[in-house]
């Protein structure tokens, strides 16, 4: 099974983040998960930038799908919802798809890192993926998303919609 998180803080989100669940059942074997919409505060972007929706779904990727194809299926689908290159590090914007896991898979190369390396610290990311994988045991981790999620100590506030 492969999680990816979405988020978007630019535009009509709701919409934007709907939509994109849609699109990514196209890429998977399987019926995808999916998360509620999440309303969650921004973190690590610049002063004053806009709440933001956040989600996570699960997919089976098809037999043919790496890693590294899939991101770039994601990377084309946020330029799709308007994504633009990057000015400012977390600068609001319409789509970011993550790639949170990929089975057992692991990657550390420049263009992706897998597990995501934040992912078991964000709140906006294990809220949804407590939802539709509460027993998920991220590659490298030891607790489940739930168990993380409850040992979790940050300042972010999620408010489902």
């Amino acid at each position: 099974m492969v999680f990816v998180a979405l988020g978007s803080n630019s535009g009509d989100s709701q919409r934007i983040i709907l939509e994109t669940m849609a699109r990514l059942q196209n890429f998977s074997s399987w019926p995808i998960l999916k998360s509620s919409l999440w309303r969650t505060s921004p973190v690590d972007c610049p002063p004053g930038s806009p709440t933001f929706v956040n989600a996570v779904v699960g997919l089976e990727p098809r037999s043919d799908e790496t890693p590294e194809s899939l991101l770039a299926k994601l990377r084309e689908l946020e330029r799709e919802f308007g994504r633009a290159p990057k000015k400012i590090p977390n600068e609001p914007r319409p789509l970011d798809l993550d790639l949170i896991s990929f089975g057992t898979e692991m990657r550390r190369t420049p263009e992706l890192m897998l597990p995501h390396p934040r992912a078991h610290l964000r709140r906006f990311v294990l809220q949804p993926l407590s939802e539709i994988a509460p027993d998920l045991i991220l590659p490298g981790c030891r607790e489940t998303a739930r168990q993380l999620l409850a040992a979790l100590r940050s300042g972010e506030t999620v408010t489902r919609l």
